[in-house]
């Protein structure tokens, strides 16, 4: 264990500017890449021993750094992409962990299998896809995750949580709730359709129904590429963490209240007693569009997005989100809430 131990590279004082999608300069006491499970279960024995504060990260694409991290940041290198079983229907991949989330994506649209081309193009990576649950254009991760390889940070060991252990809710798991740091996840089972299964009911998605037939994947993915290009920024050129705020869901007496006022407002029932209503429309209504705080923005096209427009410190981002969540409680009586994990 030892010798593994000397052969892994644990860099200090390291930067995350390249670690996080707001591009926030940041640095870490010590971050390491590790390459395999096994690499992994020594480094938290190391860990252990020194009682070192362990954050694990993906592509950093859901995190705001809120300070420099003191401790030691992991990062998986786990890749591969290997079908498991497949049967009259089905495909199953097991993917591993440190796989980009949208090269997967993009590797079962060029084969036409079907599940994750309407999550194309999210920012990220396979381990983070299956503690955020992560989800658009009306699908969610968790409809095509089978199993969760893991290994429990305080033991070492292995463990695989069956979707229907993952407590999967919106943009929510039992990663990020009562299990929160307690497993890294190392590899995702996903189970794919080879026949076509498709959602076209959000937006521009439905112009696909009128092609005839059913699209390929790779068509769906394109369009929704499409899409995510033309309302979000890319975080190579603008940082931003995505969607800032979840979509909140509100007893139907407070949406009747709204639509009192506003009759235009778009809404999604959940059930007979609760609606959802899009945060960037309570956003828009309460003019925060392309506002700046300090170095921070709202982003023009979808007031959903925060970004770093001009150097911004974390005090900037987080200032700009307690103000804008402070106007749509005032104006709508509805608090939101950050998707974003504060760090």
């Amino acid at each position: 264990m030892r010798d593994m131990a000397n052969s892994i590279t644990i860099k200090h004082h390291y930067p995350l500017l390249g670690h996080n999608t707001f591009g926030l300069d940041v640095k870490a006491k010590q971050f390491v890449n590790y390459s395999t499970v096994d690499e992994l279960v020594v480094l938290l024995a190391v860990l252990k021993e020194s009682n070192e504060r362990i954050l694990h990260i993906g592509g950093g694409s859901n995190l705001l750094f809120t300070k420099d991290f003191e401790g030691t940041v992991l990062h998986s290198g786990i890749k591969f992409v290997e079908e498991v079983s497949r049967d009259d229907r089905h495909i199953f991949f097991r993917v591993g962990s440190g796989v980009v989330w949208d090269d997967f994506c993009a590797q079962m649209a060029r084969d036409n299998y079907y599940g994750p081309e309407n999550l194309s193009y999210i920012p990220g990576e396979v381990g983070a896809s299956a503690i955020q649950n992560i989800g658009a254009y009306g699908v969610e991760v968790e409809s095509i995750i089978h199993e969760v390889e893991t290994i429990e940070v305080a033991t070492g060991q292995p463990r695989v949580f069956q979707a229907n252990e993952c407590e999967y809710g919106y943009r929510d798991s039992i990663f990020k709730n009562r299990l929160q740091g307690d497993y890294i996840v190392t590899a995702v089972v996903y189970r794919l359709s080879m026949i076509p299964v498709v959602h076209l009911d959000y937006g521009q998605l439905q112009e696909l129904r009128s092609h005839g037939g059913a699209p390929t994947a790779q068509e769906i993915r394109d369009a929704v590429i499409a899409i995510r290009q033309s309302k979000l920024p890319e975080p190579a050129e603008l940082g931003s963490a995505g969607s800032f705020f979840k979509n909140p869901a509100v007893p139907v007496e407070v949406f009747r209240q709204i639509a009192a006022s506003h009759t235009d407002v778009p809404h999604y029932v959940i059930s007979e007693d609760e609606i959802k209503i899009p945060a960037a429309w309570l956003i828009d209504q309460c003019g925060w569009k392309g506002k700046t705080h300090g170095g921070a923005a709202v982003y023009e096209k979808q007031p959903l997005i925060l970004v770093n427009k001009n150097h911004a410190t974390p005090a900037d981002i987080m200032e700009l989100a307690t103000l804008i969540e402070q106007s749509v409680l005032e104006k709508f009586n509805i608090r939101l809430s950050p998707e974003v994990n504060y760090i």
